[in-house]
């Protein structure tokens, strides 16, 4: 082991300076170094020499990428090799610390001159904020040291190398190295200089660390104040009338930091020369009677993990992108952020200071490929690798340590258990007691102050709350996080309303961090957004990385919509007398005065009136209720409710005036039933067909084909959906597999049998059995059609036969229409799509939609699309002509111009071709969503179980189509087309 390479020893690294806290706010000169490197591209880690950093070596026949940024995703036609994505398995033999001869290697030239204004006095410093996975590094044709630790900061002291003319920067990066173990993050694989490389000048006697101490005291509202600084600095904060030495305290009535109110306070540190800026937030965040406390009060995290992610940059985001996140996270709700599994770029914390989220900062640390072998070999557990470990903790800790909005450190991510991160949190503890630890891996939280948990199960959420849980006396005294849970990938994630009712609940259940934020979808030149497998590696894991809250060009899915009406800090609903509404205010420490209210009263889905609403604002944890005024004028007999929503009454630095921040529904009556057939119409036959009012059947099968000269085809019972990811399910998940057992009970090819179609004087009765080949349970399904004028109801009856080993992905009817209906119009439940367990965004209106607008773009193609609590839905095409169809009682509605077998087979959204059919769906009812692609599946609650069920539906041709309905003759002995 003596004779191992630099990229592969077990030292983190050589020559470079110690850790220290990172601000952008310093008037010392800084020179960026980005734009275009030269580089040169080897296959491997001694394919080439290093004569390249010399000075005057000739790069002029080299290609050029863009630093900051990713070499694979860079050159042309792969010139450079491609992204690869792996979750858990190591891309590369696991022998640590050795990694493979086809090593790609990156070499990196940059020259550069000084500015004309750079001071002649003072040290300088080369700073590079993150190379995967490894960097050696020259100036000027001197080797200045070497580094790893793929997400952490890393400098060299290089003032006396520094030339005003011509410098030159010289960088060898390896994709494989000994971190490479150390980083085995579920995300893609993109070597490269992907953060900044700075030049920083540091003045004589100017700071080289400093740690901002600010706590709060809530009991006297005062807070203190410490600046600790490595040489003797002034401390100035002008709007408390501050100046004073580091290292001295003062205590001061001070108004305190948290991701609601993110007060921060300006201030500066000034030595030798150099002025840093100070933001500086009093916060004290701590564990007290097994609860996770800020400034005295309980925290409930509405959280997300986010990796650092952009479809064509890869990890390399700009300025702009990350502050368009933190601005989407606020509007929607979202107040915490697990920095999953690293520490972010360094001015994303500066983000969350100034717009206000809780972090859980995480060290650049996970090694999960050992728990396919039994963790043998694990490096958390190996002396060896402790040094590296102990660096990467450091490295953390002191790059964030100033952040108010920082309030746990993690160890890392799915590392198991070992004497390394043991000693990660004595050196985390020691440096820093004013934060807890956090780590999931250790079940018996011995070295950490929280209790984490993945993905567990609703129930155990429950029974932890209620702390009857038991394990180590040390875990019962700890509060509860979810460090991840709801998997968001495709469609979904289900049953968030029920977590969110834990964390209201029970104190100890503090919330959690939805997984995650953003699809990794790779932009690609076939197929779109490229996942797993998309970019020739022979191994990998699929789509298992597009599983965010937004889409990978950052629209936002459904998911992120369910979200924010679940985890909404303003709960509003009916009061305790009628006529009233109850608000409930469910923040952590804000009052309501930033909030307008205002009402709507719906009749049969229109705003028939509308107006402001005062309502007094409830402090934290408060209710109020509050009389709405004497209903507007509306329509007798119409289904009527309130419609009482909250919006932000002023700007603020993430939103408009006037942004919706939560919204609740008050029922006052309910919906008219669906018009029984008066008087009822005889059905006719002729030419193989049975004509009833405006509907044509097929006189030997019952089925449909044609509604006021509309064709209809493929009409009957339709039980099928194309597998969500989550139906698919997680291998590691006890819950069943419903897409794998779906699919072996044979529910993608059901049989139809058409066993009665008898006309009589009130209408058409079409029995049939639905079933699968080869299996001997079924469907007995009887159609009963009746019509009036221009309208036929259907009543549907569905009796089980059997006994169903498992639920139902649907229930209810399907049928084919031209392709020309391209217009949604409804009254029910949107504007987005819904299921059983994911329904909470979706609230009562009319809506309209092209059929294109009712598909949702998941990056691998699935079930998606439905709206829920249909009362009626008019589909026509560009003259208005078309069909509308209520139902008795509120059914769901899919629309789409491809069956489910082709969406099922589509692997990309590029491979759906819209038909000339539009395939629409019907449903009584759908099994739900839950989250098992990585978490629970779905609860039985939520589960459609075969069982008996009715439901009736109504189909009247409108326009043109109605206009033919009207015209036919009397069906009395006609012949119908």
């Amino acid at each position: 082991m003596t004779d191992l390479p630099w990229y592969t020893s077990f030292a983190p690294e050589r020559g470079t300076l110690p850790p220290r806290a990172w601000t952008a706010f310093s008037d010392a000169a800084r020179l960026p170094l980005g734009g275009d490197w030269a580089f040169r591209l080897s296959p491997a880690a001694d394919a080439a020499d290093t004569a390249f950093a010399e000075p005057g070596f000739d790069a002029d026949g080299w290609r050029t990428v863009t630093v900051p940024g990713h070499w694979v995703l860079q050159g042309e036609d792969g010139e450079f090799g491609a992204p690869a994505y792996t979750n858990v398995v190591y891309p590369f033999p696991v022998d640590p610390p050795h990694v493979p001869d086809e090593n790609p290697t990156g070499d990196h030239l940059r020259r550069f001159d000084l500015p004309d204004d750079w001071p002649a006095e003072g040290g300088a410093v080369l700073r590079f904020d993150g190379v995967e996975s490894c960097a050696r590094v020259w100036l000027n044709g001197t080797e200045l040291g070497w580094f790893k630790g793929s997400r952490l900061a890393h400098e060299f002291a290089v003032g006396e190398l520094l030339r005003e003319r011509d410098n030159v920067l010289a960088v060898r990066v390896h994709q494989w190295s000994s971190g490479s173990y150390l980083e085995d993050q579920d995300q893609w694989w993109l070597p490269g200089v992907f953060r900044e490389v700075t030049l920083l000048h540091r003045p004589e006697g100017a700071p080289g660390d400093f740690f901002v101490h600010a706590s709060y005291d809530h009991t006297a509202g005062t807070g203190e104040l410490r600046v600790d600084c490595d040489v003797p600095a002034r401390v100035r904060v002008p709007e408390l009338g501050l100046d004073l030495a580091a290292g001295e305290s003062v205590t001061v009535p001070v108004e305190p930091w948290s991701a609601e109110v993110p007060r921060l306070y300006e201030g500066e540190l000034t030595a030798g020369g150099e002025r840093i800026g100070l933001r500086i937030g009093f916060r004290s965040v701590y564990v007290e009677d097994g609860v996770l406390k800020a400034n005295g009060r309980r925290i409930l995290f509405r959280g997300v993990n986010r990796h650092e992610f952009h479809p064509e940059t890869g990890r390399t985001l700009d300025l702009d992108t990350m502050r368009a996140d933190v601005e989407l996270m606020k509007r929607h709700h979202v107040n915490a952020v697990r920095t999953s599994h690293y520490p972010p770029h360094p001015a994303f914390l500066d983000l969350c200071d100034s717009y206000g989220l809780w972090v859980v900062d995480e060290g650049d640390l996970e090694t999960h490929g050992f728990e396919e072998l039994g963790w043998r070999g694990n490096p958390v557990d190996d002396e060896r690798w402790t040094p590296a470990l102990l660096d990467r903790a450091a490295r953390l800790v002191e790059r964030d340590k100033n952040h108010p909005s920082v309030v746990l450190w993690s160890l890392g991510n799915e590392c198991g258990t070992g004497a390394g991160l043991s000693a990660m949190a004595r050196w985390i503890h020691d440096r820093d007691p004013s934060r807890p630890v956090h780590y999931e891996g250790d079940r018996s939280c011995a070295d950490v102050d929280v209790y984490s948990r993945m993905y567990p199960p609703h129930a155990e959420v429950e029974e932890i709350g209620r702390r009857e849980d038991g394990g180590p006396e040390r875990r019962r005294e700890l509060p509860l996080i979810l460090c991840e849970y709801a998997h968001a990938m495709g469609n979904g994630p289900g049953g968030l309303s029920e977590y969110q009712r834990l964390f209201e609940t029970y104190e100890r259940c503090q919330g959690g961090f939805v997984w995650e934020w953003i699809d990794h979808g790779l932009a690609h030149p076939v197929h779109g957004y490229g996942y797993g497998g998309d970019f020739g590696e022979d191994q990998h894991d699929g789509n298992f990385v597009c599983d965010g809250l937004l889409f990978p060009d950052r629209t936002p899915s459904p998911g992120l919509a369910e979200y924010k009406k679940v985890i909404e800090p303003v709960r509003i609903g009916p009061g305790g007398r009628p006529g009233t509404v109850a608000v409930r205010n469910l923040h952590d420490v804000a009052d309501l005065s930033a909030y307008a209210f205002g009402w709507e009263f719906l009749a049969d889905g229109k705003v028939v009136g509308e107006g402001p609403l005062a309502v007094p604002p409830p402090a934290a944890g408060e209710r109020t209720e509050v009389v709405l005024p004497e209903p507007p004028a509306h329509p007798a007999g119409a289904e009527t409710l309130w419609r009482v929503r909250a919006v932000l009454a002023a700007a603020t630095p993430w939103a408009e005036a006037g942004h919706e921040m939560a919204w609740g529904v008050v029922p006052v009556t309910g919906r008219r039933p669906l018009a029984a057939p008066s008087p009822p119409v005889r059905p006719a036959a002729g030419d193989g067909r049975i004509g009833l009012g405006p509907a044509s059947f097929d006189a030997r099968t019952g089925a449909l084909v044609s509604l006021g000269g509309l064709p209809v085809s493929g009409f009957g019972l339709d039980v099928w959906r194309a597998p969500t990811d989550n139906d698919e399910g997680a291998p590691w998940q006890p819950d069943a597999r419903w897409a794998s057992l779906w699919r072996e009970l044979g529910l993608h090819r059901m049989r139809h049998r058409t066993d009665g179609v008898i006309p009589d004087g009130g209408g058409l009765t079409v029995r049939t059995r639905v079933a699968p080949p080869g299996r001997d349970v079924g469907l007995a399904v009887t159609h009963r059609w009746t019509a009036s004028g221009t309208a036929v109801r259907l009543d549907v009856d569905v009796v089980p036969e059997g006994s169903w080993p498992v639920p139902l992905p649907r229930l209810g009817v399907r049928l084919g229409l031209p392709a020309a209906l391209d217009r949604a119009v409804w009254y029910g439940g949107g504007p987005g799509e819904a299921y059983p367990d994911t329904r909470a965004a979706a609230r009562p209106g009319l809506w309209e939609s092209t059929v294109a607008g009712l598909q949702t773009p998941y990056v691998r193609p699935q079930e998606n699309g439905a709206r829920i609590d249909t009362r009626w839905l008019e589909l026509t095409d560009g003259e208005g002509a078309g069909l509308r169809v209520a139902g008795e009682p509120e059914f769901w509605f899919t629309a789409r111009r491809w069956t489910h077998a082709e969406l099922d087979a589509a692997a990309h959204r590029p491979d759906l071709a819209p038909g000339d059919t539009l395939w629409l769906n019907l449903d009584h009812a759908l099994h739900g969503i839950g989250s098992q692609s990585c978490g629970p599946g779905v609860l039985p609650e939520h589960r459609l179980q075969a069982a008996p069920a009715s439901f009736s539906l109504a189909f009247e041709p409108v326009g043109a189509c109605r206009s033919r309905a009207a015209g036919r003759p009397s069906p009395a002995g006609a012949r119908n087309p």
